[in-house]
């Protein structure tokens, strides 16, 4: 007879062998998802000690050490949730790779929050709520509340998928702990009303800009018969103008008020343009040499300027939305006395621990919510990536030079939605569309047809309902939210150590 149990006890062997197999990699599973939290968590600890180098010998260094783990912990919420607008349209299109679009993005923004960042973290720090009219003692504490119901309420929404405004979030958290701590007299208003009107203008002049660029690419380019004779003349026009653009608003940001006159901004803005065009001109030409007319042909030609415009974004969204973390650091370390420069002027180092923690924040946590943006709210290609990127981008740096805390989300979805819009209208009503089909197809009776599916229709031309509905509802509720929560933590903060 055969040696059955040599037999059996192979086969139970291989069995437990494979239940170990299955252990094992269940367990990597596990500590994979674990790796980002605790880098983020180490992330924390290098902000807290960067803190202490500086203030460890200072009154209320306690406190400042604390308020700068949560501005890193909400600086990380930013990057993770919020910088998804400015590298998901190009993503999305495929003109570079996730690899790419993070390393990009987290250089920019880093860029963007230390050179161009303190107009608006002013804004946050001082101007939502009279400090003047807040006792120092209680300031640091409203703004530890704000932080960290800010944050909390973003990791909430990063976990579910909803990419909310952070500004909304930091700013309803300020007013609802100092509502808590104080009453509603010493919250600003005046200041209130103008970012809450920047909130509802600005999602409508990013969509304007964002159609009327999609207007000239399918004017100038798309729709003529050489369609790479005619990218080969305006995809460097188009670079031209993006780099004028952002040198004008550089040239602003870092001279000194007044110094230059707005006709020499000008000046120079078209300088750098010329420049930029004389630069981008044969790197287009060489790439056009092998390309068929087909608009397929135009992806190679738009990835420039596309990359460009990511790039762009993430400069103005470090600028902008830096302020949402560490203007409450920056009011704290005021509240205080250390640092010396006043609200007026943050600290670098208070600058640093945001621009690191967006960064860190969309290396770690950000592919998540980029697919998101970039593939599933609406289908994007990149002539309709780069209006949208480059769109969001003028929009944040004006509102950024202004000093207004505008939501790049609201923004970027604004001009998703003109975009959309756009190509309904043109689609129905363009003549020179209809003139270059039946150009192209030898059918001179061609008539538009009457789609019979009405939703499908929208849903083909716009963002896709079922997640702007969501996007939608998380920004209405995002300022009640974070404002509750910023006042049920500062009381539990002034109960257990106040």
């Amino acid at each position: 007879m055969p040696p059955r149990p040599t037999v059996l006890t192979k086969r139970t062997l291989d069995k437990d062998l494979d239940k170990i197999t299955h252990a094992e990699d269940a367990a990597k599973h596990v500590l994979r998802l674990l790796v980002a939290p605790g880098l983020g968590l180490i992330f924390v600890g290098l902000a807290m000690l960067f803190a202490g180098v500086y203030v460890f010998d200072q009154p209320g260094a306690v406190l400042v050490v604390a308020a700068a783990a949560l501005a890193g912990y909400m600086a990380m919420n930013i990057g993770a949730n919020d910088v998804t607008n400015n590298v998901g349209a190009a993503v999305g299109a495929r003109a570079m790779t996730m690899g790419q679009a993070l390393v990009i993005a987290a250089i920019f923004e880093v860029l963007g929050a230390t050179i161009a960042g303190g107009e608006v973290v002013r804004t946050i720090s001082s101007n939502i709520v009279d400090t003047v009219r807040v006792p120092q003692a209680l300031l640091g504490w409203i703004m530890m509340a704000a932080l960290m119901a800010a944050a909390l309420w973003i990791n909430l929404a990063t976990w579910m998928n909803a990419p909310v405004s952070t500004t909304h979030a930091i700013v309803g958290a300020v007013i609802g702990a100092g509502i808590a701590a104080v009453g509603p007299e010493p919250v600003n208003w005046q200041v209130m009303a103008e970012i809450t009107s920047s909130w509802i203008t600005s999602p409508l002049i990013g969509g304007l800009i964002a159609a009327g660029l999609l207007y000239l690419v399918k004017t100038l380019i798309i729709y003529r018969d050489d369609k790479i004779a005619a990218a080969e003349r305006w995809v460097p026009v188009l670079v031209a103008v993006m780099a004028g653009g952002f040198t004008a608003y550089m040239v602003l940001q870092l001279s000194p008020t007044g110094k230059f006159p707005a006709f020499t901004v000008i000046l120079i803005g078209i300088g750098s343009g010329l420049v930029s065009w004389l630069a981008a001109r044969p790197l287009v030409l060489a790439q056009a040499r092998a390309l068929e007319n087909r608009n397929s042909s135009l992806r190679v030609l738009f990835r420039l300027p596309l990359i460009g415009s990511a790039a762009l974004l993430s400069f103005a969204h470090g600028a902008n939305d830096v302020s949402n973390a560490v203007g409450p650091l920056s009011a704290i370390v005021h509240s205080v006395g250390i640092g010396g420069d006043g609200l007026g002027h943050p600290p670098l180092w208070v600058m640093l621990i945001g621009a690191f923690g967006i960064s860190v924040g969309l290396l770690l946590f950000g592919p998540r919510l980029i697919r998101l943006v970039g593939e599933e709210i609406t289908k994007l290609n990149p002539m309709r990536a780069y209006c949208v990127a480059l769109s969001t981008a003028f929009t944040v740096i004006v509102a950024s030079w202004l000093g207004l805390p505008v939501s790049t989300t609201h923004i970027a979805v604004g001009s998703v939605f003109g975009v959309g819009f756009f190509r309904e209208w043109y689609t129905r009503h363009s003549t020179r569309r209809i003139a270059y089909i039946r150009r192209k197809t030898e059918s001179f009776d061609l008539e538009e047809p009457e789609e019979p599916n009405v939703h499908e229709r929208r849903r083909r031309y716009l963002v896709r309902r079922s997640h702007f509905m969501t996007i939608v509802a998380a920004w209405i509720i995002t300022v009640p939210v974070s404002a509750a929560l910023a006042a049920m933590i500062y009381w539990a903060m002034f109960a257990l150590f106040v």
